[in-house]
């Protein structure tokens, strides 16, 4: 039996969100401009404060905070409704594309401490993928608690703020607080009695079709491109590292 979920005024909720069997299906760059573009317009329909966000290749974190608490299953029905019918008609395919159900903690928002430990496990996870050296990544918004930019999309928790009189302290101290961190050691997996036998049979089955590599996605799709590419770029441009020019 699914454990019922509790929504509480005030509070902050990170959100997982997984691939369907943890495929990487969010490793092309459209895939991840679609998501951050959903989010925009997910802003547009719902009321919430987006704090911290980290798209990895086969799933999502967010720091999220609905000003209606228990708009968070509305929220997340409409972004992953809409993204998994971009993805399958971009990727041409068909089926679940997430994971039937999100999983979230939820926890006041007044709890400083805890916030600040979330969003820095959230930016965390390129590094601790070994995806990144420092925490930078261009989708994550790390960047803009560093260097004070603004995404569009997400803005600064007030626990950030707290943490010193102004705001290029509060990105200091944030900074140093983030390389503090030593993620736990993930524990070996350890292979299932058949998974040995399936290798053999998955081994002997025909060659995969080969990858359609740099193919743009957007060749087949009357997607509104620019637009999506518009948000995705502000995005970037203010979490990237180093910082495009200006």
């Amino acid at each position: 039996m699914r454990k019922i979920r509790l929504f509480l005024t005030g509070n902050c909720y990170h959100v997982t969100m997984r691939c369907n069997n943890r495929e990487f299906k969010l490793v092309r760059l459209e895939c991840r401009e679609v998501l951050l573009y959903a989010l925009n317009q997910c802003k547009e329909k719902y009321a919430f404060k987006l704090y911290g966000i980290c798209i990895m290749s086969n799933h999502v974190h967010y720091l999220i905070s609905p000003e209606i608490a228990d708009e968070l299953p509305k929220i997340m029905h409409w972004l992953n409704w809409y993204t998994a019918m971009c993805f399958n008609r971009m990727l041409n395919r068909t089926g679940h594309f997430w994971e039937q159900r999100y999983h979230s903690v939820g926890f006041p928002s007044s709890d400083y401490r805890r916030v600040l430990n979330t969003l820095r496990y959230i930016h965390a996870n390129p590094k601790a993928a070994g995806m990144q050296r420092g925490f930078f990544f261009d989708f994550s918004n790390y960047g803009s608690y560093e260097r004070l930019t603004l995404d569009g999309i997400t803005e600064w928790h007030p626990a950030f703020m707290a943490l010193a009189a102004g705001l290029e302290l509060c990105a200091l101290a944030y900074r140093r607080f983030c390389e503090r961190y030593k993620p736990a050691e993930k524990k070996e997996k350890k292979n299932r009695w058949g998974s040995k036998l399936l290798k053999k049979i998955v081994g002997r089955g025909k060659p995969r079709k080969v990858s359609p590599g740099q193919k743009s996605l957007w060749e087949e799709w009357d997607a509104p491109v620019e637009e999506i590419k518009k948000v995705a770029e502000k995005f970037v441009n203010a979490n990237q590292f180093p910082p495009r020019p200006t």
